[in-house]
């Protein structure tokens, strides 16, 4: 028998053996907050990429400054207006399709500053 000890009986390996800042589980502590400004002075860019999605159109629109939540509702909104599937990924709104036209227009009338970005 051998005296060497079984990795896979010692623990799960979420064990914090040094933090600097303080309580581990607690990253809302760390997290920055999100200043929420009115629609009216978010500058927002409409922009149809293909890059990085095999060749399908997407209309992303960039430059928003708002909680997540408020993200989500948005794109609630914008997805029923277009038809069309859709995401919200690191702060920006992902529409499938080419929509930015569309989309430009429905933004202004809802008080945002948008225009059309890219060719």
């Amino acid at each position: 028998m051998s005296k060497r000890t079984d990795v896979s009986k010692m623990g799960s390996g979420d064990r914090v053996v040094y933090s600097e800042f303080g309580n581990y589980g607690n990253s809302e502590a760390v997290k920055r907050p999100i200043a929420e400004l009115p629609p009216n002075q978010q500058n927002l860019r409409v922009q149809a990429s293909r890059k990085g999605r095999k060749g399908k159109t997407v209309t992303v629109i960039t430059g928003f400054q708002a909680k997540p939540e408020t993200l989500v509702d948005l794109l609630k909104k914008l997805k029923t207006q277009c038809g069309a599937g859709g995401t919200v990924k690191e702060n920006e709104i992902e529409i499938q399709g080419d929509h930015a036209q569309k989309l430009v227009q429905i933004l202004i009338q809802m008080g945002y500053k948008a225009k059309v970005s890219g060719g």
